[in-house]
């Protein structure tokens, strides 16, 4: 909408150039009475020189003196040729697919994004900006109706997964070269460590004694009256079990062709041959998939989680010291100074960036084309006038001034030239 500005400054042309109209035609009555021949002459010349360019600024516009002069109301009575030729002009001249890319690879974006989030202000302005939004959208998914749809669609989700065939080809992947053999190193170095933890020790030790004293009383007795501490003996003996079992996987660790080796590539590959050719093994992984996903506990965990997680986060976006927006802010931060310092990254940014905008101009400058010539066909015409008016009327404004005194100045010029060929 045209501001009031606008519109006091229009109304003070108008004023100005119908009133010099009104003088003009007051000077030529004063001339005509008075028997001033040259200023008659300038006079009258400018009052039609006005009349003229009145008539053409107003016939832009509307209908001179409301009467429907044929070519008048040029504006409203054009209003779709003139929508239909703007989108095409702006759709040409603004937002051809190679101008595009051309603007887009001058502007170096890669480069200007880099730049504005190393800047501390801005990551945490970003960081804002993301947690709002994600506040926003735990308060959409919180939405009973809407956690009723996101529920049902994992659970037909999660119904139409061949689990077998994924858990298959997931460890058929896992097994090329060799790569369960390094899980398994990691594995037994983790138990390794486990067995050395000294509470693991005394636990084990601990069963021993409570096994042995439910199951064996008068052994233990015995072992009491000879003279030998339970407790003790159970330590020595969870050592043993502990050093031996630690030494038995130090030695499969240490053997890349130990027997233990072989049999866990056997059952590995066995797992796998069932997974993704036995129907009937297959058959049970996929009913106890369905146990468990009809099972009502599932649904009320997850209902749990989701609440738990959406409280932490509505608390913690909501402190001054979020650890999210901390992080969020870390993250673009990171990311800024990554592309500060990798120029093959910001060349990588900047073509995925020209490839998506080639991809996506065509239908852009379509869709924005046709939103122009719409939105410009559905303008109420009193509006439409008023706005264009508002924008460029002061301009005309000038036209009836100028052509009212130019008008004037060829009045006495052919006055001049009338009398000195008579």
């Amino acid at each position: 909408m045209a501001s009031p500005e606008k519109a006091a400054a229009l109304a003070r042309m108008k004023f100005l150039a119908t009133g010099l109209l009104v003088a003009v035609a007051v000077l030529f009555v004063l001339a005509r009475r008075e028997g001033w021949p040259w200023v008659a002459a300038f006079a009258e010349a400018a009052m039609i020189g006005a009349l003229a360019d009145w008539f053409a600024v107003v016939a832009l516009f509307r209908h001179p003196l409301g009467l429907p002069i044929p070519h008048t109301a040029i504006l409203p009575r054009n209003k779709a040729r003139l929508a239909d030729n703007l989108a095409v002009f702006i759709r040409d001249k603004f937002l051809d697919t190679a101008s595009l890319v051309g603007r887009l690879r001058a502007a170096n974006p890669a480069e200007r994004i880099a730049g504005w989030l190393q800047d501390e202000a801005n990551a945490r302005l970003l960081a804002d900006r993301l947690a709002l939004v994600l506040v926003q959208s735990l308060d959409f998914m919180d939405d009973k109706r809407v956690r009723r749809l996101v529920l049902h669609a994992l659970r037909r989700r999660a119904g139409s997964l061949d689990l077998a065939g994924s858990v298959g080809r997931i460890m058929n992947v896992l097994t090329e070269d060799g790569r369960h053999q390094g899980l398994l190193d990691e594995g037994l170095r983790r138990l390794v460590d486990w067995f050395a933890q000294p509470g693991v020790q005394q636990g084990f030790a601990g069963m021993i004694v409570d096994v042995a004293q439910k199951e064996y009383p008068k052994v233990v007795a015995m072992l009491g009256l000879v003279g030998i501490n339970p407790n003790e003996l159970g330590e020595k003996v969870s050592v043993g079990i502990a050093a031996g079992v630690t030494g038995l996987l130090e030695e499969v660790a240490r053997d890349p062709d130990h027997p233990r080796r072989a049999a866990f590539d056997e059952l590995v590959r066995g797992y796998i041959e069932r997974l993704q050719h036995d129907d009937a093994f297959r058959a049970r992984i996929e009913q106890t998939k369905r146990d468990f996903l009809a099972h009502p506990g599932v649904a009320t965990y997850l209902q749990e989680l989701w609440d738990e997680l959406h409280a932490w986060l509505i608390r913690d976006v909501g402190r001054p010291d979020s650890r999210v927006r901390r992080k969020l802010a870390a993250a673009a931060s990171a990311v800024g100074a990554s592309l500060a310092a990798n120029p093959a990254l910001r060349d990588s940014v900047n073509e995925h960036i020209e490839r998506s905008v080639e991809r996506l101009a065509p239908e852009l400058r379509d869709g924005l084309s046709h939103h122009i010539a719409g939105t410009v066909r559905a303008w109420n015409d009193a509006d439409l006038v008023r706005e264009i008016e508002q924008s460029v009327g002061r301009d005309l404004q000038f036209i009836r001034l100028n052509g009212t005194l130019v008008g004037g100045l060829i009045g006495v010029l052919l006055y001049a030239v009338t009398h000195l060929i008579t």
